[in-house]
């Protein structure tokens, strides 16, 4: 039972070695006592387990029986203290681990393991939304944004813009590089993020000029000046919109559906649910001369007499019967960067609200990367590594198999990443 070789746990730890030892060491030359290497692939390490103490349990190991899994299994050769990692990790410049999300994506392409995410014929679906990650009263640092309460107190807090590459039916969500909020983005929340939202918009295109993107995302984003972000880094578009953030458009849908020029259908499915769509093409989206006129779209589930959801998008798509349902899952697909995303960060063991150091410069963006970077390994398994998949059916739960995985690496001494997953599915086979 094998992975693709290209996308092994191997062949992924060797795209993290080459990035970190392409990183230029900015210490003073003689006082260096662990690479540049070995200081960021244990924090990666750290939150590939999940594990915050797996410093501590790994240099025991080598101290008892002079070999770890660090060494074994990252290759990772001199174990820093969990002070001299934070020391190190502060000082790299973030933008030196963001290409680790394209070259983790490339190889999945490569391996066709994408055409599953394909909606529309060839359109890929790319969710975005803000998030905090931190948030205190009392520890900052230069990066941190500064907000004062009505009360006059003072808090800190990171927040970044996340986009993921998902589909309807799929469990499995594939973050690209996220974007930091800045105190520059302005004053105002909406306009922070929104200003970091067309940067990252500008970063995925960047990174992924040939992919054909529908971008979807809550009505924060469906504003003219952010749409036609998109529309110039050839990007589609499926976004809420709700009557308070557009009534204009609003007033214009309901005269229009009184005139009987708003075209409906109902459908009703085999658990008796009923699925009611509207659309109208050729709407303005705002008041302004200039406007971007849009296709709007409306949807309603019935279950038992009553609405269990309801929600209304704009695109750019030319919305008819042939389509309308197909676009009203993408557009409910937004929910996954949310469920199974930042949920998954913060729920599911990778604790990525944790302070697990927050440093003066990057540490607190570099942690975040590096917990997202070891959730996108984890979903990659889940795509492609057959053991793996089987370990999870074995284990039920996420959280219950890292569980044993790391109660596994804590006591034994693993020579590869297939070892460690089949000693606890048939721990019989290793008496």
């Amino acid at each position: 039972m094998h992975t693709k070789k290209h996308l092994s746990f191997d062949a992924l730890r060797k795209m993290l070695s080459r990035r970190f030892l392409e990183i230029s060491d900015f210490r003073q030359e003689g006082k260096v006592e662990h690479t540049i290497h070995d200081v960021l692939m244990s924090g990666f390490a750290m939150m590939f387990y999940q594990d915050s103490s797996l410093l501590q349990f790994q240099q025991k190991l080598q101290e008892a029986i002079h070999k770890n899994n660090l060494q074994t299994l990252f290759q990772v050769e001199s174990i820093p203290k969990d002070s001299q990692m934070r020391e190190v990790i502060d000082e790299v410049q973030s933008r030196e681990l963001e290409p680790l999300f394209e070259e983790f994506f490339k190889p999945l392409q490569r391996g066709k393991h994408l055409e599953g995410y394909q909606v529309l014929r060839d359109y890929y679906v790319i969710s975005v939304d803000g998030s905090g990650y931190f948030g205190s009263d009392k520890i900052h640092c230069s990066g941190c944004l500064k907000k004062e309460t009505k009360k006059g107190k003072i808090e800190y807090e990171h927040k970044i813009v996340q986009a993921a590459l998902m589909h309807p039916d799929k469990r499995q969500v594939l973050p690209l590089a996220p974007e930091e909020v800045k105190n520059t983005d302005g004053r105002d929340k909406q306009d922070c993020e929104i200003e970091a939202g067309k940067r990252l918009v500008m970063k995925i295109r960047g990174s992924h000029f040939k992919l054909k993107i529908i971008l979807v995302g809550d009505s924060l984003y469906s504003k003219q000046p952010f749409m036609e972000e998109l529309k110039g880094e050839g990007m589609r578009y499926v976004l809420v919109v709700k009557e308070d953030d557009h009534k204009l458009l609003m007033e214009w849908v309901n005269e229009q559906r009184q005139l009987k020029e708003v075209s409906r259908i109902e459908v009703k499915d085999k658990k008796g649910r009923l699925h009611i769509y509207e659309w109208i093409n050729e709407v303005p989206l705002n008041g302004n001369k200039k406007t971007l006129w849009v296709n709007y779209f409306e949807y309603w589930l019935v279950n038992g007499g009553k609405v269990t959801y309801h929600n209304s998008w704009v695109t750019d798509f030319r919305v008819g019967e042939g389509n309308v349902a197909e676009l009203v899952r993408v557009g409910r697909c937004r929910w996954k960067i949310e469920n199974e995303t930042f949920n998954t960060l913060k729920n599911q063991g990778y604790h990525i609200e944790h302070n697990f150091g927050h440093g003066e410069k990057h540490l607190s963006i570099n942690f975040f990367l590096l917990n997202l970077l070891a959730f996108f390994m984890h979903q990659i398994f889940e795509l492609t590594d057959l053991l793996y998949q089987e370990c999870r059916r074995a284990f039920g739960s996420r959280r219950n198999l890292w569980d044993h995985l790391r109660s596994s690496i804590h006591l034994l001494i693993f020579p590869d990443w297939e070892t460690l997953l089949k000693r606890n599915l048939r721990p019989s086979d290793f008496l």
